[in-house]
C-alpha cells in the first residue's frame, strides 16, 4: 500500500513537471512521501 502512494506521488511529481500543473502542491506531496519512506526504513517492519 505505501508503495503504490510513493510511485503515484512519484509519477504525479513527473506529470506535474511536465505538463506544469499543481505547481508546489505535488511537491510537497513528494516531500511527504519521501519522509514517510525514509521513517518507514528506519523503524522496520513491526508486527503484520
Amino acid at each position: 500500500m505505501l508503495w503504490t502512494i510513493i510511485g503515484l506521488l512519484i509519477l504525479f511529481w513527473i506529470l506535474g513537471l511536465v505538463f506544469e500543473v499543481a505547481g508546489g502542491f505535488v511537491h510537497i506531496l513528494l516531500v511527504i512521501a519521501l519522509i514517510v519512506f525514509i521513517f518507514n526504513m528506519i523503524t522496520g517492519r513491526r508486527g503484520r
